[in-house]
């Protein structure tokens, strides 16, 4: 019997179904109602929903709640450190069977061979992860990536199954003045999703950004902002992750009349608390507490993303669609028990039970990913010409950061670092090209009283960002981390405190998500003896290099005022 007709006979309860999950209080994404049913499944689809189903294979789910798969709708995979397969391993337990990639991060690194990386170590899963196409590789002119991805080289991906369109448009203000070569990469994708990224965005330039096309946004940090952009038509994405977190700012905009225009996203999110808070279930938890109505929660992280990137009867519960299931032990508090894909059992009380194991494969070349020049303690010095320096200021759970103006120590006509003020060197350095460039900042914000602490992961282009207080640790610890072949490094008297290697292309290690956690633990706490405070400083670290979020940010190429995007002296 093929399978459409088995799956009608099921649903008409003249066979039984492969699986019935047997009276439980079924979220209903559609009415936002909740019913005591049976959910018939057959070939990895819901035959029906109702009462009295029976299956091959029978589960008492009573005193449970059964609610689609999550799905995130915008997640950078690289910034969880970990390789697409594993990071979908650590997601699962979570009821995540769906996510939205945008994988600029390695594009920056290695162009389509990074790209093709992900999309073939993720196949063969079972869990679901599409791509977006990367829209700006470089993110802009004001830096040195590893790749330039020209509009050619995206058409050459639109023909992939699991690519859904163009991913986040960084270059606004290249969208809005015109700029042909932005504008020949929407055209190509037109007919699909064109997701967006559009910090502070107001008035006739959003008006110009949005009748490009554009859909999305995830940038958005106040009611005002996300609501002048939903009601432009945007989906609106409210982020929570690692550095940026913008629920709680967001949510009072959500209610009942306008929920289908939000949905809820990581952007980027560490594996440490992946590993300590969850995913999109805490997320869900945390919006029930500050007051969300818990259907509407999953709303927002089940059919309104799927609805969003046209995913097929994904996302809801309903005959005919695809059986991505989670029994939560309890609704407002989304504690996992277990776990459908296709509907099959992926996790069983929140342990994962059937899962591909073994050590990734990939090509050499995305672990040589390492050109750079020499560099000794004198590169790192920087010249004091007198006048007010620009001084990067760091804002505690945001990744945009504000400008000042100060009065900075010298001694000699060479700038000092101010433990007492906070105002430490840093520096960018290419790494891809070994062009030697290496920007010059100061930053406030870290606290750290000694050493150094560096990284490969440098949103956009990752080359190798470092904060210290003295030269020759500052020198250390971007040695190590290009010694290790990328990776973070932890550095402080002429020795390497701890390190957390990343192996392809600098982002994304080849270990499990316990290693990768544990590393990062001991880097952390390496950092908080130096005197750093922040929570995650190397999550904070990396977004000091993006040119696209304000206000002031560091390139290889120099200090950017992004306001007006443009390289400007440290000195004025």
């Amino acid at each position: 019997m093929d399978t459409l007709k088995k799956r009608v006979l099921a649903a008409k309860r003249e066979i039984p179904s492969d699986l019935v999950l047997k009276g439980g209080n079924v979220v209903n994404v559609f009415s936002a109602r909740i019913e005591k049913a049976d959910v018939a499944i057959c070939d990895g689809i819901i035959a029906g929903i109702g009462t009295a189903y029976h299956g091959k294979e029978e589960v008492d789910v009573q005193g449970k709640w059964i609610a689609p798969g999550l799905i995130d709708g915008h997640i950078h995979v690289e910034s969880s450190m970990l390789v697409p397969s594993e990071l979908a391993r650590a997601l699962l337990i979570h009821g995540t069977t769906t996510i939205v990639s945008d994988p600029h991060e390695i594009a920056n690194v290695h162009g389509i061979d990074g790209i093709r990386f992900m999309i073939e170590n993720s196949e063969s899963i079972p869990f679901d992860i599409y791509f977006m196409a990367p829209s700006c590789v470089p993110a802009t002119h004001l830096e040195t990536s590893g790749a330039d991805l020209k509009a050619s080289d995206l058409a050459g991906l639109k023909d992939e199954p699991r690519i859904l369109g163009l991913a986040e448009v960084m270059n606004f203000p290249g969208v809005i003045s015109g700029d042909d070569h932005i504008l020949e990469k929407i055209r190509i994708f037109a007919d699909r999703v064109i997701d967006g990224h559009s910090p502070l965005l107001s008035g006739y330039d959003l008006q110009a950004y949005l009748s490009a096309g554009i859909g999305s946004d995830h940038e958005s940090m106040k009611l005002a902002e996300a609501l002048e952009k939903m009601e432009g038509g945007m989906m609106v994405m409210i982020r929570e992750g690692t550095s940026a977190k913008n629920l709680k700012d967001l949510l009072p905009l959500v209610n009942e009349r306008n929920q289908s225009r939000f949905c809820f996203v990581s952007d980027d999110l560490h594996a440490e608390d992946i590993h300590s808070r969850g995913h999109l279930d805490f997320v869900l938890r945390k919006s029930v507490q500050l007051g969300l109505d818990p259907v509407t929660a999953l709303r927002l992280a089940t059919i309104n993303p799927a609805n969003y990137f046209r995913l097929y009867k994904k996302g809801a519960l309903a005959p005919g669609w695809q059986a991505d299931i989670v029994v939560l032990n309890n609704l407002t508090a989304f504690e996992v028990d277990t776990v459908y894909k296709n509907g099959k059992p992926v996790v069983q009380r929140g342990e994962l039970i059937d899962f591909p194991s073994g050590a990734p494969t990939y090509p050499n070349h995305l672990s040589r990913s390492m050109n750079m020049a020499e560099v000794t303690p004198e590169s790192f010095a920087i010249a004091h010409p007198g006048g007010m320096a620009r001084v990067i200021n760091l804002i505690p759970d945001q990744i945009v950061t504000l400008m000042s103006h100060e009065s900075v120590q010298a001694e000699k006509g060479w700038f000092q670092t101010d433990t007492v003020s906070d105002i430490l060197k840093m520096a960018v350095v290419e790494r891809h090209r070994g062009t030697g460039n290496i920007g010059h900042g100061l930053v406030r914000g870290f606290g750290l009283k000694m050493g150094a602490i560096a990284s490969s992961v440098a949103h956009d282009s990752h080359n190798i960002i470092v904060v210290g207080v003295d030269d020759v640790a500052i020198c250390g610890a971007v040695q190590a981390v290009s010694e290790m072949g990328g990776g973070i490094a932890v550095f402080s008297e002429n020795r390497l405190l701890a390190s957390v290697p990343l192996d392809i292309a600098g982002l994304m290690s080849v270990k499990s998500l316990q290693t990768v956690v544990e590393q990062l633990e001991k880097a952390k706490g390496m950092a908080r003896e130096l005197g750093c405070g922040i929570h995650d400083p190397f999550m904070a670290l990396s977004f000091l290099a993006l040119p696209v979020i304000p206000e002031l940010k560091l390139t290889d190429r120099g200090l950017v005022d992004v306001n007006r995007f443009e390289i400007v002296p440290l000195f004025t």
